[in-house]
């Protein structure tokens, strides 16, 4: 299932390959002015998941939306997870702050789409994930690159 951006939201380039987003793993400004994190994630490596969480939250110190930090701490956390548990790659994580929202993005190098799924009997702890983004998020989706995909969810500033 693909939703678009409402609003037109902020554009995130993505990293055109894994080299590239080695070179660019730091808190940075987009070409809108807003502040970006960009962080490589380790092939299997699931220690970046709460490190993901972190230093989101020190990218959303400032951001007005209520409640909208822990929010975006969990739909990040859920991306960041299925991308290192299901395609056994690098991944990039990207997030833009613009006077719109907040704009997440993680990247995988493995074109197969995920899709929401229930969990099935005894799944205590998995099957969530893309559930959570597709209830929480203002917006969310799956956009295709030559090599891979990007999953995104959007959170709207004036949301709360």
């Amino acid at each position: 299932m693909e939703r678009r951006a409402r609003g037109g939201g902020p554009v995130v380039i993505g990293s055109p390959s894994v080299k590239q987003a080695e070179e660019a793993t730091d808190t940075t400004t987009d070409r809108s002015g807003g502040p970006q994190l960009r962080r490589r994630l380790e092939r299997a490596d699931l220690r970046a998941v709460p490190e993901a969480r972190r230093a989101l939250r020190e990218l959303l110190t400032h951001w007005g939306r209520p409640g909208g930090a822990e929010i975006a701490e969990l739909l990040t956390s859920e991306l960041v997870t299925n991308a290192l548990i299901h395609t056994d790659r690098d991944a990039v994580l990207t997030a833009t702050v613009s006077p719109c929202g907040l704009r997440v993005e993680v990247r995988d190098f493995v074109g197969r789409k995920p899709r929401p799924r229930a969990p099935e009997a005894g799944e205590d702890t998995h099957g969530r994930g893309l559930i959570l983004v597709q209830s929480l998020a203002d917006a969310w989706g799956v956009r295709a690159h030559d090599v891979g995909k990007a999953v995104w969810f959007e959170l709207d500033a004036e949301a709360a």
